[in-house]
């Protein structure tokens, strides 16, 4: 976060023979059409999101079980180890565990129309984020402009949009929630700390404390922002010279999640080796290593020094791996492909990724977003790019965090953030990212290692015309008949034999997974 003022597209092609009858009518690109893949939800109980949790001995746990279904629904928890409660009504799972180790349970939710399970593991010990982390960020839609009823409002649109009900927990605020002494704006001005050199929030955020509990409240978890230097990118007071009481504020209020941006740590900085890039988040690092609280840490420094090489080492649970997707909002389409696929790919990123160290190429850019202007409007992305978006970030493995809007979802926007079978492949337990296997001009086949032994598969099109991509399976690995099924419409697909292929629109995906023929 540099800066401080900050379909007719049918996805064509789930298969060459689907469309077989088809003509693609050559619209422009302002005609294109939202067309709305992602099925509803059934009315029966279905267990979704991550399929493993971690939490250090004697933190607070917090873990609400997402599931769709007709409501009401309770639900239950077979085998939950000692110091963790349930609310069957809200299936809330709260307390803290005091012994180390890895908990095998079972999730069930029941309504009128039957009982689900689902297999869970909890892990007690050093390691968090054991899956990328799903939540919203206020900056791409309110930038300097947030205020505590926003991110209230926030909480209550992730619930009533069920985006908690597919695994979405983090509601995080960004920049400029402290104070900015030099504010022409009274809602901005205060005391930055308090006798004790404690920060203080700005006057739009009245009672921190209060904010968390009621995010707390609703199932869901809190993130904060600050910088290690003197000041946040916007301006605001932030950590320099007060790190651990910054960390222990962060405590006292409640947040589980912080990010922990840069910006004019370039001032303090000596130069920009290696060793100067890791010292502020370093000391991060070992400070949250002493709370009584899980903090997760995302490092927000755009790259720089190849951070994916040593951002596990010095503590980061995430790490941006390029500049601000959103920078300008014109330039998100361009930065999607350049920043998301080329940075990755370049750089071999899926060699660094995996449980608790996660790329993240930065937040999911849909709905409506600040235009930088004073205002908003929807994303400039086309929906064959939104498509794109978020199958490359489920493929590789990368956060899930979402900054439009959250409470003006409409149902196109709501579809994509919430289909549960490409939201399993982001969340898959085993945590090995993805990579490009293949590269045909503009032409991509991108896979990724599912726990299950499946593959999940990513034919793109970054081309400017209709195209028909071909997933080899020696380039995939596999052999033999594979099982396809589309994704993103959750259809099965067929036995295919030594090659997939599927007609690909412009800057658009055919997101599948293969399993071996005749394997349940």
């Amino acid at each position: 976060m540099k800066r401080t003022s900050r379909l007719f597209v049918l996805i064509l092609a789930v298969s060459a023979l689907a469309f077989t009858t088809i003509v693609p009518l050559a619209a422009p690109l302002s005609a294109e059409e939202k067309v709305i893949l992602t099925p509803k939800p059934g009315p029966e109980p279905r267990i979704n999101g991550a399929r493993i949790f971690g939490v250090r001995p004697g933190s607070p746990f917090l873990f609400t079980i997402p599931a769709t279904g007709e409501r009401p629904m309770t639900f239950a928890v077979e085998g939950l180890p000692d110091g963790l409660t349930l609310d069957t009504a809200t299936g809330q799972i709260t307390g803290a565990l005091a012994v180390r180790g890895e908990f095998l349970v079972i999730f069930k939710a029941m309504n009128r129309l039957g009982t689900v399970e689902r297999g869970f593991k909890i892990v007690c010990g050093d390691t968090l984020a054991l899956t990328p982390h799903m939540g919203w960020n206020s900056w791409y839609v309110w930038e300097n402009n947030v205020t505590d009823s926003i991110m209230r409002a926030a909480a209550d649109a992730m619930v009533s949009s069920g985006m908690i009900d597919h695994g979405y927990q983090y509601v995080n605020i960004d920049d400029c929630w402290s104070v900015r002494p030099d504010a022409k704006d009274p809602s901005l001005l205060g005391e930055p700390r308090d006798d004790k050199g404690m920060i203080n929030s700005n006057k739009r955020f009245p009672d921190m404390k209060g904010l968390t509990d009621y995010i707390h409240a609703k199932g869901l978890k809190a993130g904060i922002y600050t910088s290690p230097g003197p000041f946040t990118c916007a301006g605001h007071v932030a950590a320099w010279q007060h790190e651990e009481q910054d960390v222990r504020r962060f405590v006292e209020w409640g947040y589980d999640f912080l990010k922990y941006d840069w910006c004019s740590y370039n001032g303090v900085a000596k130069d920009q080796s290696v060793k100067e890039l890791q010292k502020p988040y370093r000391l991060a690092s070992a400070i949250l290593a002493k709370q009584p609280r899980d903090i997760v840490l995302n490092l927000c420094q755009y790259g720089m020094g190849n951070v994916w090489e040593w951002g596990a080492e010095v503590g980061g649970n995430s790490w941006r791996t390029a500049g601000d997707l959103g920078g300008s909002f014109e330039g998100i389409p361009a930065a999607l492909f350049r920043d998301g696929f080329d940075v990755y790919s370049k750089n071999e990123l899926h060699r660094y990724g995996g449980p608790s160290r996660w790329n993240d190429p930065d937040y999911l850019l849909l709905g409506y977003l600040s235009d930088w202007k004073g205002g908003t409007a929807m994303t400039p992305l086309t929906p064959n790019e939104q498509y794109a978006h978020v199958s490359l970030w489920a493929l590789v493995a990368a956060p899930l965090i979402f900054s439009g809007d959250i409470t003006r979802l409409d149902d196109f926007t709501l579809g994509l953030l919430t289909n549960d079978e490409v939201i399993d492949v982001d969340q898959d337990p085993l945590g090995k990212p993805g990579k490009r296997i293949a590269k045909n001009g503009d032409l991509e086949v991108w896979v990724r290692e599912l726990e299950d032994g499946s593959k999940a598969v990513g034919l793109f099109n970054r081309g400017e015309g209709l195209a028909e991509v071909t997933a080899l399976w020696a380039d995939i690995g596999v052999q033999g008949g594979q099982s396809v099924r589309d994704l993103w419409r959750q259809k099965d697909l067929g036995v295919h034999k030594d090659a997939f292929k599927a007609y690909v629109a412009r800057h658009g995906v055919v997101m599948v997974r293969m399993r071996p023929e005749n394997r349940i």
